[in-house]
């Protein structure tokens, strides 16, 4: 029931979340379009068409969460030295 993050801390489990999105607003100018019938047009929007972000918004959150998470996993390692990748990085810089 923590969604796989206990004192935000990875437990192990898959990592679930509840994310909301601010309503995207309505575009009011004049914008070029063309038609099913391949006939270039003009679209005005009146009144309020909030257009459904989920299938973009979907890969932009999970590409967001992966990013976070290897952005802290490479600051622990940057802190403890705890994956040793390339013995000729853990070397000290010879200023």
């Amino acid at each position: 029931r923590s969604g796989g993050i206990q004192g935000g801390i990875s437990n192990g489990e898959i990592i679930n979340m509840r994310i909301a999105f601010k309503p995207t607003s309505t575009i009011s100018r004049k914008q070029n379009t063309v038609t099913r019938d391949k006939k270039e047009t003009e679209l005005i929007a009146r009144g309020r068409h909030d257009p459904c972000v989920v299938p973009r918004a979907v890969p932009m959150v999970e590409a967001s969460v992966a990013l976070v998470l290897m952005d802290q996993l490479l600051a622990q390692y940057a802190q403890c030295q705890l994956f040793p990748i390339n013995p000729d990085f853990q070397e000290p810089l010879q200023l």
